[in-house]
C-alpha cells in the first residue's frame, strides 16, 4: 500500500471522528447521503469495470500501443480525443480506464487528450446546450474546447 493512500485514509478517518464529535446527527446524515450517492453510481462503476475488462481482453497492449502509443503520433492523439468527445462517462470513473490504457501502452498525450475532451466537450449534451445558448455559441464553445483540449494534451506530452 502506498503512503499517499495510507495518509488519505487516515486523514479521512480523523476528519470523520472530529465531525462525529462535533455533531453526531449531521455526521450520520452525511454518511447516509454518501452511501446513497455511492449506491447510485455503483452500477455505472461496474459497467465501466466490465467495459475496461472487455476492452483489454479484445485489445492487446501491442494493439493499444499501435493505436495510441508514442509511435502512433498525432493520429493516436486525435483518435483518443474523438473517443473522449463522444463517450459520456463521468471523468472520475474514466481515470481507472485511462490508467489501464496507459499501462497497456497508450501515450500520455493520448490519455491527456481523452480525459480533457471527456470533461470539456459534451456531444451528448449538445442539443440542450444549443437550446439554452444557441447553436452558434454551443458549437463555438465545443469547437474551441476541442482545440484547447488538444493543446493541453500536447503540452502535457511535452512536459511529462
Amino acid at each position: 500500500m502506498k503512503w499517499t493512500t495510507i495518509f488519505i485514509n487516515l486523514f479521512a478517518l480523523v476528519c470523520f471522528f472530529i465531525s462525529y464529535g462535533k455533531d453526531k446527527s449531521k455526521t450520520k446524515l452525511a454518511l447516509k447521503v454518501s452511501l446513497k450517492s455511492f449506491l447510485r453510481i455503483l452500477p455505472l462503476i461496474l459497467i465501466i469495470v466490465v467495459f475496461i475488462g472487455l476492452m483489454l481482453a479484445f485489445l492487446s497492449p501491442a494493439e493499444i500501443s499501435k493505436i495510441a502509443g508514442q509511435k502512433s503520433g498525432f493520429k493516436g492523439v486525435l483518435i483518443f480525443a474523438f473517443l473522449g468527445t463522444i463517450l459520456h462517462i463521468p471523468s472520475l470513473v474514466s481515470f481507472p480506464l485511462a490508467a489501464s490504457l496507459l499501462r497497456s501502452g497508450a501515450s500520455l498525450t493520448a490519455i491527456a487528450a481523452f480525459i480533457t475532451t471527456l470533461t470539456m466537450i459534451g456531444i451528448v449534451t449538445l442539443p440542450l446546450e444549443i437550446k439554452e445558448l444557441g447553436q452558434k455559441i454551443a458549437l463555438l464553445r465545443n469547437g474551441l474546447s476541442f482545440i484547447v483540449a488538444l493543446a493541453i494534451a500536447l503540452i502535457i506530452g511535452v512536459v511529462l
